[in-house]
């Protein structure tokens, strides 16, 4: 007898149902009683309900419904239903069902470091004329993130999607010259202090910035022979909050000590920062940009800054 099956309800009913449906449609009857047998390994159980017989292995479920077969295979994921009866006919129906797709992670959750520094109007790192007193030891300016919030979109696709979250970001810019910055006044500029009093002899001075960060990047994957590791790229803008500021000067000499001051220092409260950042495996860089002054606009110096830096730890 020909059998009709809608592949829609096979994939929507589990191996019970279907036995019910090819019971109405057969119309079997038995008598044999109800019973359980397991094979000696005890990896396959067979049993017997009125006419039906049912083998499970830990792959495949074969039910045996009078003179019909039915095979149920579960792997990697999908799940194939067989009727080897009708395949002989050429009439054979396969049912697969897809596994769930993969869901996208994008790459902002993470530890990162880097070297701070900042440009000029002209975008040029070397600090001239009036801004020369603003030279930092590039070496010792350094970048600390943390990114601890991070939420991905997909565009249904595990490849490419959308990435945002949190981060705080801690800039340290350690200056050259044995200067800090003027703190409380109307606009920021070289405090000189140090300078003129021979009894302190300035070994350190930095300048210290932290940020709350909120990103929003566009990122997309290229998938590798390693299944586990892809190379990415993403670019977009990050958003920042300044929550705090500060200057610390180390001295020695007659008078030996540390002057640390807080204040705002007239810094841009709110910015907005140009980023990219590329990686495979454990090799990721980023660099950010920030297009938005440093110091709110005629109230200091007119400088950019910038990050380059190594994406440690993924968290």
């Amino acid at each position: 007898m020909m059998a009709v099956i809608s592949l829609y309800a096979i994939a929507q009913k589990n191996p019970v149902d279907i036995l019910i449906d090819l019971e109405f449609a057969d119309t079997l009857e038995a008598n044999t009683m109800d019973t359980l047998k397991l094979t000696p390994d005890t990896k396959q159980q067979t049993s017997v309900v009125e006419g039906t017989e049912k083998t499970t292995s830990p792959d495949t479920t074969k039910i045996r419904f009078g003179k019909r077969n039915i095979v149920i295979v579960e792997k990697d994921g999908t799940t194939s239903i067989e009727i080897p009866e009708l395949k002989e006919s050429g009439e054979n129906i396969e049912i697969r069902e897809k596994s769930k797709p993969k869901k996208f992670k994008g790459h902002w959750a993470a530890v990162e470091w880097g070297f701070n520094g900042y440009m000029d109007a002209n975008h040029s790192i070397n600090m001239k004329d009036d801004l020369r007193y603003l030279e930092l030891k590039q070496g010792r300016s350094w970048n600390f993130n943390i990114n601890f919030l991070q939420y991905s979109l997909g565009f249904n696709t595990d490849k490419a999607g959308l990435v945002t979250g949190l981060g705080f970001e801690f800039n340290n810019y350690h200056f050259r010259n044995p200067i800090t910055l003027t703190a409380g006044t109307p606009v920021t500029g070289a405090d000189s202090t140090y300078i003129l009093d021979p009894n302190k002899n300035v070994v350190k001075s930095k300048f210290s910035t932290t940020h709350l960060t909120v990103p929003l990047l566009f990122e997309f994957q290229i998938p590798t022979g390693h299944s586990k590791h892809r190379i990415f790229f993403s670019t977009g803008v990050i958003g920042g909050v300044k929550i705090g500021s500060s200057t610390k000067v180390q001295y020695e000499g007659t008078k030996k000590g540390k002057d640390k001051t807080r204040n705002d220092f007239n810094l841009s409260q709110f910015r907005y920062g140009l980023t990219a950042r590329i990686g495979y495996g454990g090799f990721r860089v980023f660099a950010n940009y920030y297009p938005t002054p440093l110091f709110e606009e005629g109230k200091g110096p007119e400088l950019y800054p910038f990050t380059v830096g190594l994406i440690l730890l993924k968290l």
